[in-house]
C-alpha cells in the first residue's frame, strides 16, 4: 500500500470513531430532561421484559399529549410493570402513574438545585466524549507512529499526519463542547 492509502485508512478510522463517541454523547444528552417533555428522555430506556432487554420504545407507543407530561401506552398489558420498574430504576427522578392503559410521566418544574445537577451530569457526560475522542487520537498516533517505524512513512509525512489528526481531535471536541453548551443553556432556561 502506498503512504496515502495508509493514511486515508487510519483517518477514516479517527472519523468514524471520533464521530461515534460525539453522536454517543448527543444520544447521552437527549436523556437528559430539561424543564420541557421529549420522547428522548425514556425511549431508549432499557426494559427487562420475559427475560429479555428491550428499547422501552419497542414495547409502547410514547407520546407528549402535554409540554411536561410523557404519555406510555404498553402494546402488552404484562408490559406495565417491567415499564414501571424501569422509570422508577432510571436516573430521570420522575415517579410514573399508570391506570391500566396508559402510564403517564409529569415532569416537574426543575428547582434550581435540580437544575445545576443536570448541569453537573452534562460537564460529566462531556468529559467522557472528550476523553473517548483523545482515546481514538492517541490509538491512531501510535499506528502513525509504527507506519514510521516500519518505513511506510517518512518522518515529514508522520508529523503532517499528526498535525492533521490534532486539527480533526480539535474539531470534534468543539462539537462535544457545543452540544455540552447548547444542552447547559437549556437546562438554566427557567
Amino acid at each position: 500500500m502506498s503512504e496515502n492509502e495508509l493514511l486515508d485508512i487510519a483517518f477514516d478510522d479517527a472519523n468514524s470513531r471520533m464521530s461515534g463517541a460525539v453522536t454517543a454523547f448527543e444520544r447521552d444528552l437527549m436523556a437528559i430532561r430539561t424543564g420541557r417533555a421529549h420522547t428522548s428522555l425514556v425511549d431508549q430506556m432499557r426494559v427487562d421484559y420475559y427475560g429479555t432487554t428491550m428499547a422501552l420504545n419497542q414495547l409502547a407507543t410514547i407520546s407528549t399529549p402535554e409540554a411536561r407530561l410523557i404519555a406510555i401506552q404498553p402494546w402488552d398489558r404484562n408490559a406495565f410493570e417491567p415499564i414501571t420498574k424501569a422509570i422508577q430504576a432510571s436516573e430521570i427522578g420522575i415517579n410514573p402513574q399508570s391506570d391500566g392503559i396508559l402510564i403517564r410521566l409529569a415532569l416537574p418544574e426543575l428547582t434550581e438545585e435540580r437544575r445545576r445537577d443536570m448541569v453537573r451530569l452534562v460537564h460529566q457526560k462531556a468529559e467522557a466524549a472528550r476523553v473517548a475522542i483523545r482515546n481514538v487520537r492517541r490509538h491512531i498516533h501510535d499506528d502513525l507512529r509504527g507506519m514510521q517505524r516500519d518505513g511506510d512513512l517518512t518522518q515529514d509525512e508522520e508529523r503532517r499526519a499528526e498535525s492533521q489528526l490534532d486539527t480533526l481531535t480539535g474539531q470534534f471536541i468543539a462539537k462535544v463542547d457545543a452540544a455540552g453548551n447548547q444542552k447547559e443553556q437549556e437546562l438554566l432556561e427557567v
